[in-house]
C-alpha cells in the first residue's frame, strides 16, 4: 500500500494514540496499518468497547489492511459485529459513559479452507469430511457477511510440474507500477479528498464515474434478471468494474470489466469451487 497522507496519518496516529499501541518516540505513523487479529479475540477486542471504550482491532486497522486467517473459526457473533463498520467505515461505541466513535475504513482480507479438512476439491487427497460438516463450517458465516466482501478468489493447489515450466509471473514491481496507475486515476477524480478509492464512490456519481458502453449496459441487466445479486452487490460490482477498466487504462467501462467484477462475486461452493458467471453476452458458458 502507498504511503498514508499527511490527514491520513493523522487519523490513524490519533486512534492508536488512544488505544495506547503508538510507539515511543514515533511520530505520525505514515505506513498502512497491517493487523491480523488471531480468531479466538473477543467482540469489544475486534470491534472495540470495554469498561473504558477503546478502539477495537477494526479501527486500529483503519487505512490500512485487517486480515481475518481461518475466518469460519471467528465466533460468528464476534464477526457479525463487524457488517456495519464495514459498510459505514466507523463504529460507534455505545456505553453508559458516553458513545465514542471511531473509524474504521479497512481493507478486509479474510483467508478460509474449503472444508474443516482442508481437502475439498483437492483431486489428490481425499475429503474426510462429511457433507453436513462442509456445510456446518461454510455456514459459521453469514451470507450479508459474504455480501460486504467484494472479491471472492478460490486458490486451488498448484501442481509441481506446473511451478517448474509453467509461464513466469508478473514481477511484484510491474503490478506495483499499474496498481500505483491505477490509484491515481481513481483519486484524480476527487482531488480535495485524501487517498480516495473507486470504493468510495456513492450509487449517485456511478452514471458519471462509471460509463458503460452498450454491451455493459445490456451484460448489467442480465446480472439483474438471471444473477442472484442483491443492490448492494451489484454496486459493489460495478465499483470493481471500474477499478479493473483504470487498471486496463479505459475510461469507459466495458462488458468484459463488469464480467469480470460479476465474477469475483460468486461465493464458493462447499467443494470450494465458484458457480458458473454469465459471459459478456449474459449467458451461463
Amino acid at each position: 500500500l502507498p504511503r498514508l497522507s499527511r490527514p491520513e496519518a493523522i487519523e490513524v496516529t490519533m486512534v492508536h494514540s488512544v488505544a495506547g499501541t503508538l510507539p515511543a518516540g514515533l511520530g505520525l505513523i505514515e505506513t498502512p496499518p497491517f493487523r491480523a487479529p488471531h480468531h479466538g479475540i473477543s467482540a469489544p477486542g475486534l470491534v472495540g468497547g470495554g469498561v473504558r471504550p477503546g478502539p477495537g482491532e477494526i479501527s486500529l486497522a483503519h487505512r490500512g489492511v485487517l486480515f481475518l486467517d481461518e475466518l469460519p473459526e471467528f465466533r460468528r457473533d464476534v464477526l457479525e459485529g463487524i457488517r456495519q463498520p464495514l459498510e459505514e467505515k466507523k463504529i460507534c461505541v455505545v456505553r453508559v459513559g458516553g458513545a465514542p466513535v471511531f473509524p474504521a475504513d479497512v481493507l478486509l482480507i479474510a483467508a478460509m479452507n474449503p472444508c474443516p479438512c482442508g481437502f475439498s476439491g483437492d483431486a489428490r487427497r481425499v475429503c474426510t469430511c462429511s457433507e453436513q460438516e462442509r456445510q456446518r463450517y461454510n455456514r459459521k458465516i453469514s451470507g450479508p457477511l459474504l455480501d460486504r466482501i467484494d472479491l471472492h478468489v478460490p486458490v486451488p493447489p498448484v501442481p509441481w510440474q506446473d511451478i517448474q515450466d509453467g509461464p513466469k509471473p508478473e514481477g511484484s514491481a510491474q503490478i506495483r507500477i499499474r496498481v500505483a496507475a491505477a490509484r491515481e486515476r481513481a483519486a484524480a477524480r476527487r482531488p480535495g479528498v485524501a487517498g480516495f478509492r473507486n470504493a468510495d464512490l456513492s450509487a449517485a456519481e456511478f452514471e458519471r464515474y462509471v460509463p458503460l458502453d452498450a454491451d455493459a449496459r445490456r451484460l448489467l441487466g442480465a446480472c439483474v434478471d438471471r444473477l442472484d445479486l442483491s443492490v448492494r452487490s451489484l454496486h459493489r460490482a460495478l465499483r470493481v468494474a471500474r477499478t479493473i477498466a483504470d487498471l486496463g487504462e479505459k475510461e469507459q467501462v466495458g462488458a468484459a470489466h463488469l464480467a469480470e467484477a460479476v465474477s469475483f462475486r460468486l461465493r464458493l461452493g462447499v467443494d470450494g469451487r465458484a458457480r458458473p458467471v454469465l459471459d459478456t453476452k449474459g449467458r451461463n458458458p
